[in-house]
């Protein structure tokens, strides 16, 4: 995802996982813990791209469900 500022664009960018629809941001992981820093890098992404929905998914988990986090931007 290509990063514009003030009409510029920056030479960071940033690798969204999945994008759904061109809606939804799916992030991926598979760690002990969902860290709040990985809730900080969907919500970037989502502010970014304008977007209002992000899922954040860490695998490392027995049942998928528990490893599941949605994200909303503007409602975190």
């Amino acid at each position: 995802m290509p990063v514009n500022y003030k009409g510029e664009k920056l030479e960071a960018e940033y690798r969204i996982d999945v994008l759904v629809e061109n809606e939804i941001i799916v992030e991926i992981k598979s760690c002990e813990t969902l860290h709040p820093v990985y809730i900080a890098q969907v919500l970037t992404y989502l502010k970014l791209s304008d977007k209002k929905l992000g899922l954040l998914i860490n695998f490392n988990v027995p049942k998928l469900i528990d490893g599941l986090k949605r994200i909303i931007n503007g409602y975190f």
